[in-house]
């Protein structure tokens, strides 16, 4: 019977927030509330799937133009990866950081 109930409230929110034209995600939740960010700069391919809208060929993009750019210097530099357009770079806007930069030796 409480599972049931859990079932039937979780149903309940998913429907509310996606009759709102919200993006939200449990991992995005889940790490807002943490205020952990993931770092473009650091990430591997697994982390980077743990963001919404991100799947493993666009995480495998984002490691690639990493690898032949080098470092992202603003988290803006997102939305020159293909997939990644306006609309997915504002949804992972509060979910990523580039770091800081590097010390110099």
């Amino acid at each position: 019977m409480k599972n049931n109930l859990m079932k039937s409230l979780a149903c309940a929110l998913i429907l509310a927030v996606m009759g709102t034209g919200l993006s939200v995600s449990a991992e995005s939740v889940r790490m807002n509330q943490e205020g952990s960010k993931i770092n473009l700069n650091t990430a591997t391919l697994v982390q980077l799937q743990e963001l919404p809208r991100i799947g493993p060929k666009v995480a495998q993009r984002i490691l690639d133009f990493r690898q032949q750019h080098g470092r992202f210097q603003r988290i803006e530099d997102l939305m020159k990866v293909q997939g990644i357009g306006e609309k997915t770079f504002q949804n992972l806007k509060p979910l990523i950081t580039v770091g800081p930069p590097p010390k110099k030796k």
